[in-house]
């Protein structure tokens, strides 16, 4: 989870309010101390917490009850009004033909945002091209290149030329065809003029219509001091904040860079090139108080699903058929979605029971996975012909234990029937099939 301490710190502040018998001035001073240690603990700037949590004090003891809800809900939505005030708005990234620089200093992770970034514009069926303009560190040209074949972009480089201005120059003339070119720069050990005067010059050259910051998380409230003086010196159109998800300081860094005029676009979440979200205030705050995020769940579903085979597969459930390859395809596509701890954090809080271990529970995934594609079409169509023989057989296949092969079955013939439960439930089958746009 991004921010996970600063996430548990505050989701036992909302269980703390949920339990509240009354809501008095006594209870709402305790639970804003709770905040205030959750937002200082994570790096959130001292005068940045007390203006916060005296908001959310001065609301929650002032501000009339609107109806339909009640005090302790009234009191979780100011928490989040203002937490998403702390956080900032952020901003899209536009979905058309760019050119987009990132510049930075070292060790922030440049190079493997411009793979990020480029792989969230393939998914958005973008032809997007990768341009090594870094002429000062080793590595440089031979990493983007490697990164571009992972995930298939094109990549655009020469590894002798060491001026950085000429090459964007040159470079750029032979990528007319790419719907987006991602222009990766060099970058230095601290801000320095003279990387300011070569961002100041590829800029000039490349005309980008996107200039962003890539910026670890882990630098906390010195985030928002590089993102200024970025700003300042190029004109930042927005910033990037990378290794959200091990950062005990991300919560400074967002702070802190929202408090610049610099906006937001995206944050790493991970070191593949899929672990990287469109940074929404709204969303990213609903994450933490764990709320929630149906929104960006549903969004990685569409990228990842054969939506034609999805169709037909829940057609099949709906006329009462589940078997062991629809089983199949549906694991094939949660796991294509990213790790299960992420999908889990995109959950509300009450999804998953506390004792759900997201590893060990993506790990069987996959033993079961392999469990399957030791049996024949047959079996998968028709799970209750495997009999003790073809356990054996599968379990040899697979490489596992026959109980390995038995738990499968059991989780199976649990799934059908919860399926069977919902399917007789007229009212539930109903509900579905209007969801799904389908006829009864």
């Amino acid at each position: 989870m991004v921010l996970e301490s600063l996430s548990d710190a505050l989701r036992n502040a909302l269980k703390k309010i949920a339990l509240l018998g009354r809501i008095d001035e006594a209870s709402i001073k305790e639970v804003v101390r709770d905040i205030q240690r959750a937002l200082l603990k994570a790096d959130v700037n001292v005068k940045l917490v007390l203006r916060v949590t005296n908001n959310i004090e001065k609301r929650a003891l002032s501000e009339k009850v609107p109806p339909g809800i009640n005090p302790r809900e009234h009191v979780i939505r100011i928490l989040y009004d203002e937490l998403v005030q702390v956080m900032g708005q952020g901003r899209s990234l536009p979905l058309d033909k760019q050119r987009i620089m990132l510049v930075g200093i070292y060790g922030q992770g440049k190079t493997t945002s411009a793979a990020k970034i480029a792989r969230f514009l393939q998914k958005k069926g973008l032809k997007v091209g990768l341009v090594q303009a870094d002429t000062h560190r080793p590595g440089a040209y031979d990493q983007l290149k490697q990164l571009a074949g992972q995930i298939g972009a094109s990549f655009y480089g020469d590894k002798e030329e060491k001026n950085s201005v000429k090459l964007v120059k040159r470079l750029l003339a032979q990528t007319e065809k790419k719907d987006v070119l991602i222009i990766d720069t060099s970058g230095r050990h601290r801000l320095e003029k003279d990387l300011i005067d070569e961002m100041k010059s590829i800029a000039e050259v490349g005309k980008p219509g996107e200039r962003l910051l890539i910026v670890d998380s882990t630098m906390g409230q010195a985030a928002g001091e590089q993102a200024k003086a970025f700003h300042e010196a190029i004109g930042l159109t927005g910033v990037v904040l990378t290794k959200m998800d091990g950062s005990a300081k991300g919560g400074g860094a967002l702070s802190s860079v929202a408090e610049t005029e610099a906006q937001i676009v995206f944050v790493g979440t991970g070191e593949k090139p899929d672990d990287i979200e469109i940074f929404d205030s709204t969303r990213f705050v609903s994450q933490l108080l764990g709320m929630g995020d149906l929104r960006t769940l549903l969004e990685k579903a569409q990228e990842t699903t054969d939506m034609g085979k999805a169709e037909e597969t829940a057609k099949k459930i709906m006329s009462g058929k589940f078997t062991l390859r629809d089983m199949y395809d549906q694991m094939e596509t949660v796991m294509k979605m990213g790790s299960l701890k992420r999908i889990m954090d995109l959950l509300p809080i009450k999804a998953f029971p506390k004792e759900v271990d997201a590893e060990q529970s993506q790990a069987l995934l996959k033993k079961f996975k392999v469990i399957m594609d030791s049996m024949t079409e047959a079996e998968l169509e028709e799970p209750k012909i495997i009999k003790s023989s073809r356990i054996k057989r599968i379990a040899g296949g697979a490489g596992v234990k026959e109980e390995d092969v038995k738990l499968l079955l059991r989780q199976y013939n649990a799934s059908k029937k919860a399926v069977k439960g919902v399917m007789s439930n007229r009212r539930a089958r109903k509900a579905l099939m209007k969801q799904l746009n389908f006829e009864e």
